[in-house]
Order: structure tokens, then C-alpha cells, then sequence
């Protein structure tokens, strides 16, 4: 399974964490030691503040390149609810010296993620936020 993500695509979230609305998507990556396995999240011991959010997630079932935005919606499978954890305070120790911190994403068990279940094209389109 590859774990794909976008981040800063929440406003609020976004400014709760006093950063800068993206021009482009940030797209970071959780290896697969992320996937929570069972059912009970454990607190890494490295951190002291962990937070999590809850994410909407997409069941990618066929592959492709530069699929026009029209066509994209017949590469989904399925859809679901995750969980995505964060390690903070490590995230914020790197930020602030402009390193990577795709650490404090990808630890192990930090993407809680549900069995995507399948939908009709029409009743995803029907979505509205």
C-alpha cells in the first residue's frame, strides 16, 4: 500500500498552526510501517506531544499519468476515514530550521486507515462542503 498525503489543505488547521496557505499542494509520503495495525494507537515514547487528524480517504485502483481533472473521479475505488498522527513537537523543532519533518509523520502505527468501501460515481459527486 502506498500512503499518499496532502497537507495544508484544511484552512482553519492552517491557521490554527500559524502557517502559510500553499500556492501549490504539499505532498508528503508514510511508508507502510505507518498503517496501524490492530486496533489501539499506542503514544510513542520519542514525544510528548502527538495530535491527529481526521482525514477523508481515496481508494487509488488504477494507475495513470497527467489524468485530466474530468477523468480523475473513474480512478477511485473506494472511499473512507483515517486517522493521520503527528508527532508535534518534532514536526516543529524541524520546521523551524527548515528541514524535512517527515519524521514526525512516519513513525510506526501513525496512519489509522478504515477499509475503503466502494460508492457510486453520483453519490461521491454529490459531496459538498
Amino acid at each position: 500500500m502506498k500512503i499518499i498525503c496532502i497537507g495544508r489543505n484544511y484552512v482553519d488547521h492552517i491557521d490554527e498552526l500559524k502557517n502559510d496557505i500553499p500556492k501549490n499542494p504539499i505532498i508528503f509520503f508514510k511508508p507502510s510501517i505507518c498503517k496501524l495495525e490492530g486496533s489501539d494507537f499506542k503514544i510513542p515514547d520519542f514525544s510528548s506531544d502527538i495530535h491527529h487528524e481526521i482525514e477523508i480517504i481515496y481508494k487509488i485502483s488504477k494507475s495513470g499519468k497527467n489524468i485530466p481533472i474530468s477523468d480523475s473521479i473513474n480512478y477511485i475505488s473506494g472511499i473512507g476515514l483515517g486517522i493521520d498522527f503527528t508527532a508535534r513537537d518534532i514536526q516543529s523543532k524541524f520546521k523551524e530550521k527548515g528541514l524535512p519533518w517527515s519524521i514526525s509523520k512516519s513513525f510506526d502505527n501513525s496512519a489509522a486507515v478504515a477499509t475503503p468501501r466502494a460508492y457510486l460515481v453520483s453519490s461521491l459527486l454529490s459531496i459538498s462542503f
